[in-house]
This record gives structure tokens, sequence and C-alpha cells, in this order.
């Protein structure tokens, strides 16, 4: 650790602890803007994982002494031990269970993360392609040590799900263009200056045969290895990761209840909007023709363009109004996401310096054409007032958190409940009263309440409730869910298809957007009644959005009293 100093409060730790967290992940590094962190590439081998749970652990023994001193246990101080300790706990706990020697996943592995930062790295001077060819070359190492950590898996007999390795070979081979497309990595670096071009060309073309022998090993060793096992985790591999993803101990039984709850108040809620755009049908066909008649934007370039001007127009209305933002924060880009990743938009937070901006990504999936009844409150969600709004407020105000609370110590649940929140406020504050966007917006609620039943119920195996519409009484499975959804989605196939994987690959990491949505407004709900009429909405929200991360029950504490 680099903090030894006997003067060191929990903040000074959690700061030294990104530090270092950084010397061995500098894809993190990457992320937060950290200079010198773009050439390299982190240890993704057993002894690199290992190398990281010392690192929490010895965290955790000096965190321990800085609550013992005086001033630790102030507020600030408070807020970041609690988080770090409830952090790095739940992800000592992953660790020991081996769950790094099975991270196979459509979204969130080793692979997909060193795919993902490349799209982050500057590009506009030589000097950002040099680094961008050193870092490729140190793709096939990184990816070796992805695999010796899978190797390993298997000789533990710890399989990753066999649908996560089927989808993946298929996504490697996206990548590397061996479907006619051409490689990603060649397509990084075509725009690099001529001096470079040919250590780029050879840098780009090292990465994708590195990504093409980790797609071969998959498909020819690693499949076979795993075919018949399952692809859902059960109730104790759950539990770890719904801690890890939710920051607090759920109950799953109680969490499964209040997503069927959810499905009922908002199934209702569907078909009286739709009955406004077509009489007589149900929510789904209504938006079934909207895929086809309703509103719609032509052009992957015009997408792009109209995303960011409905969030430009969105900083206009809510800042000073519902929301003080600092000039910093209200910037934010509208990107096209690289192909061959998952299919559900996403969002990249600024640099800590703000020199990149925070940036939403939309997935084509090969479409040029896109009905707008699913991507107005999308963009709410992802950008304006969502992921950005929070995620960057975290940044303008880090220096007076620690920069572990801003960044490294983000609770999934928080932030994805903030974002949905987000669309409901915007509901509220009537943004959404054409009948086309807020069925879209319904229909986005629906398939959060969607995954909190499907994630838990087949991953634990629940048995569906009698009042379901949807084989009552049976158990849950892949297969049912993703004929549940299916049916209960507007979302086209391959989207459903893609949400599906993530799920089984991400355990307990769907259920965080309405659980979060629920703490959210519980403590929205409790502030408001302790102030009666005189409850400030606006000064709530950014004192709320000055915390910091929070796991789930810390956050309804904290923002309750507001």
């Amino acid at each position: 650790m680099s903090t030894t100093s006997g003067s060191t409060l929990p903040r000074q730790v959690a700061d030294a602890y990104v530090d270092d967290l950084v010397a061995l992940d500098p894809l993190l590094g990457t992320y937060l803007g950290v200079p010198g962190s773009s050439r390299r590439l982190p240890d993704f081998s057993p002894g690199g994982a290992d190398a990281r749970a010392a690192l929490a652990r010895a965290t955790l023994d000096l965190l321990t002494e800085a609550e013992a001193r005086p001033g630790g246990d102030d507020d600030a101080e408070r807020r970041c031990a609690r988080l770090l300790r409830e952090r790095l706990g739940a992800e000592l706990a992953v660790h020991a269970a081996d769950e790094h020697l099975r991270a196979v996943s459509n979204l969130n592995s080793p692979a997909h993360a060193i795919r993902e930062a490349f799209t982050l790295m500057p590009s506009d001077t030589p000097e950002d392609y040099a680094d961008l060819a050193a870092r490729l070359r140190a793709v096939p190492a990184a990816l070796d040590g992805y695999r010796a950590s899978l190797a390993r898996g298997l000789e533990r007999d710890l399989p990753a799900g066999p649908k996560q390795v089927e989808t993946v070979v298929g996504q490697f081979t996206e990548w590397t263009g061996e479907d006619g497309s051409g490689s990603w990595f060649a397509l990084l670096v075509a725009e690099g200056p001529q001096g470079l071009r040919e250590e780029l060309d050879a840098a780009a073309a090292e990465a994708t045969a590195a990504y093409a022998e980790l797609r071969d090993w998959l498909r020819d060793t690693y499949a076979p290895a795993v075919a018949g096992t399952s692809d859902t985790v059960g109730r104790e591999r759950y539990a770890l990761w719904a801690k890890l993803w939710n920051g607090t101990e759920l109950d799953l039984d109680e969490a499964y209840a209040y997503g069927w709850s959810e499905f009922h108040r908002l199934h209702g809620e569907m078909v009286a909007e739709a009955g406004k755009i077509l009489p007589d049908a149900t929510p789904w066909e209504v938006l079934r023709h909207l895929d086809d008649h309703g509103q719609a934007i032509e052009g992957v370039d015009e997408v792009r363009d109209w995303l960011q001007a409905l969030m430009d127009e969105a900083i206009e209305a809510l800042d000073g109004t519902h929301f003080e933002l600092a000039d910093r924060v209200k910037k934010v880009e509208s990107r096209i996401a690289p192909p061959g990743g998952a299919a559900a938009p996403y969002y990249t937070a600024p640099s800590e310096d703000f020199s990149r901006p925070g940036r939403t990504w939309l997935p084509t999936m090969g479409r040029t054409r896109f009905p707008l009844f699913d991507l107005v409150s999308t963009w709410y969600h992802e950008g304006v007032p969502g992921h950005h709004l929070q995620l960057a407020q975290w940044a303008h105000v880090s220096a007076s958190l620690s920069r572990y609370q801003a960044t490294v110590g983000m609770v999934s649940a928080n932030a994805e409940g903030w974002a949905l929140y987000a669309e409901r406020l915007m509901d509220e504050l009537g943004f959404l009263t054409d009948p086309e966007r807020r069925l879209g917006y319904l229909d986005a609620q629906m398939m959060r309440a969607n995954r909190v039943i499907v994630d838990i119920g087949m991953h634990l195996r629940l048995e569906i409730p009698a009042d379901s519409p949807f084989h009552p009484g049976e158990r849950w499975t892949p297969e049912l869910a993703r004929e549940f959804f299916g049916m209960h989605s507007g979302r086209q196939p391959d989207f459903v298809d893609s949400e599906l994987i993530r799920y089984l690959g991400m355990p307990g990491q769907a259920i965080g957007y309405k659980l979060g949505e629920r703490a959210w407004l519980t403590g929205r709900a409790a502030a408001r009644a302790a102030h009666g009429d005189a409850f400030d909405a606006k000064a709530w929200h950014m004192a709320a959005l000055s915390l910091g991360s929070l796991g789930l029950d810390d956050l309804v504490a904290e923002i309750s009293v507001l």
C-alpha cells in the first residue's frame, strides 16, 4: 500500500487503494484518465487475481486502523469507510469462490474489458497512436493470462455456462473479422498517422490473432469440456454475486415477489396506454405495430445526432429547475457502439479531469431504422438525467468525497437504480405525454420488472406463482425465461436473446435496476415526509447525487435524512 502515515484517515486509505489498484489494473487507469496507463494491460492470470485480492485484504487492515483514529468517525469518513469495507468484502467473497476462474460473459469478462478500453483511448496525436500500438501488442499476453485462469477453472471443475461460451465465440469471430466484416482492431488504427502505419498494422494484427487464438481454444477445448453443465448458478453463488452488484444482503424471495407485483402494476398501465394508440390491441401488439409504423429516425448518423439533441434539450430544461449543474457536467456525447457487443445501450463516465466527456453508446445491431418509442426513455436513463448526471456529478465533487467513492466504489444497483428513477422522474415531470413514448417508457419499466422475475427465478429455479399469466406452478428454466421475456417485451428477438445471455453470465446484476429504483423512491418519500411542504426536490437531488456511491441499504438511510 502506498499509504502508511500514522495520521491516515479512511478517505486517504480509499484513495491510496485506487492508486495501487491502477498499478495492477491499467484498464482502470484508462477509465479514470490516469497518465501512463494507456500502454499496458492487466495480468488476468490466477496470480493477477490473487494480487488484487491481497491488495484488498491489506487495505481492509489499514482501514480498521484508520477508523480508530481521531476524526475517523465523522460523517464523510464514516460513509467512505462503510463503502470501502462493504465493497472489498464482497469482492473478496467472490474471489474466494474462484469466480474469476470461470469469467465468461457476453458483456463482462477480461476480453470485453480490454476491447472497451480501446474505445476510451484518445486518438488525436501520433503519441496517442503510439500508445494504441503498445497496448495492442500487450493483448496476446493479457489474453494468455485470461486463458490460464479459465484452464485452472476447468481443472477445478468450475465451468462457465455453455451459452456464454457459444455467444462469446461468435463475438470473437465478429471482432476478428472472420465473418467478413474486417478486423475491428485494424479498423481501430486505420486513421493513424502514416509514419506509424507499419507499426499500427502489425500491432492490430497481433491483437486480432490473439483473439482468434482464444476463440479457437474456447470453441475446440473449453466448449466441449463444459458441454452439458448448467447455465444457471444456484442460490449460494447467486447470493455472492447479488451482494456484489447491489451492495447489501438481499432477501431474494422478497425481491422475486416484488418483481411480480411490479409486473402486474405495469401491465395495467400498459394496457391503458396502448389503448390510446390501437384500441382493443394488447400492449405487445401495439409495440410491434410501432416497430414498423411508429415515429422513427432513419440512418445511423441521424440517430446519433438526434440522441445528442435529446440530451442537450434535457439539460437545458432541467438545469436550474430540477438540478443545479456545473458547466463541465453539462457536456455529454452521443456515440455509436462498436459492432460485436451486447445489444443493450450503455454509458461510459467522464475521465476524472473531464478531458474525456461522458458518452452514451447505441449498438445498432445492423439496423438503420430506429423507432423512437424505445429510445427516448432509454436515453433519459443512459444520458440525462440518468447515468450521466449521477456519474459526472460524482466526478465533479470527488475532491470532497474520495476518488474511491466517485469511481471504483460504484455500486451497480445504486447507479442503475438512479437511472431508472430518472426515467420515472421524466414521466412525472411531463416529458412523456406522447402515447408512443410513454408506452415505450412503460415497456422499459416492464423489462426491468421482468429482469427481477427471470434473473432470480431461473438461477434459483423458483416456482412461477399461481396468479401468473405464464406457466403457473412450473419452475423457471432459461428456456421458459426466454419465452416469458419475449412475450412481455417490445424489444426485437435479437435483443431479447442477448439480454438472456447477459443475465445468465452476470447473475444478480439485472435485478439492481428495479431494486435500486425502489431504494431511491423510498429515500425520496422519507425525505419529503420529513420536510413536508418545505421539501425542495432540486436541493434534494443535488445533495443525493453528491454523496458518491453507497450500497442500497446505506443509500436509503442517507438520502432519507437529506
